[in-house]
């Protein structure tokens, strides 16, 4: 799929895996939707081509208008990457008793339920555009973690959460086969993102030590140039790729 002269949205567009995504997208011409939350876009850099919208990818209200507002651009609304999550961490039981019932459902809101609330709507107005080759109207990519595969302790809420996006990822495909739009799935390992930002640089190095090459942390213009990748290559269709630099986690 051709990406210039198109519309994109991606969630969690202000900064991370979905600020290089929507810089990379709007350097090859496309017209980009960057979703966030008000207080992040308040930081947001400037970037041409990218326009970004206050949005909750929980909320269907907010995520209808910003995918009414990329359909309307002028442009066909053909990609969308969903970025946006959260990340807390907490053990089934521990020191203080059992797992916060509302932190997890929280987790599960905003990581598996937002993924697929964006994955409805933008499906639903992709459907409705002038097909291309092969019938095909759009590209949905979606990010797991390999803590969907691997994940550590405290990190039920969140593997639990990646877990999810990784199995609605086929069906999902399935179901959009009708409408020619593909559905992929990026499971990422480390990566030098603003969530890390606050960690000392020698456990930083003690990450990177545990990657079996190479032997550093993921960039997020690294994330950004194989979801880039994916929407180019037409035949990739319900799969997940792992971007992790062969890491399997270790319990902890």
């Amino acid at each position: 799929m051709e990406i210039s002269g198109t519309a994109a949205i991606v969630t969690g567009g202000a900064s991370g895996l979905g600020g290089a995504t929507a810089s990379a997208l709007a350097a090859r011409g496309a017209q980009v939707f960057a979703l966030d939350l008000p207080s992040a876009i308040a930081n947001a850099p400037a970037v041409e081509g990218v326009t970004y919208l206050a949005a909750d990818v929980t909320s269907g209200e907010d995520v209808q208008a910003a995918v009414d507002t990329a359909a309307g651009s002028g442009a066909p609304l053909r990609i969308t990457v969903n970025c946006a999550g959260i990340g807390p961490s907490s053990r089934t039981v521990g020191k203080t008793g059992a797992h916060d019932l509302d932190l997890y459902r929280k987790v599960i809101e905003v990581n598996l339920i937002g993924t697929f609330n964006v994955l409805r709507l933008a499906a639903a107005a992709m459907g409705k555009t002038e097909p291309l080759a092969d019938d095909a109207r759009g590209v949905i990519i979606n990010t797991a973690s390999i803590a969907a595969f691997d994940g550590q302790i405290g990190q039920v809420a969140y593997a639990s959460s990646k877990g999810g996006v990784v199995g609605m990822t086929l069906p999902a495909a399935r179901d959009l086969s009708s409408v020619g739009v593909r559905v992929l799935t990026i499971a990422p390992g480390i990566v030098d993102t603003p969530m890390l930002a606050t960690v000392s640089d020698e456990f930083r190095a003690g990450l990177a030590a545990g990657i079996p090459f190479p032997k550093r942390l993921a960039q997020p213009a690294e994330y950004a140039q194989l979801a880039l990748s994916l929407i180019e290559h037409d035949y990739l269709n319900g799969e997940v790729i792992r971007m992790d630099g062969a890491l399997r986690m270790a319990p902890r």
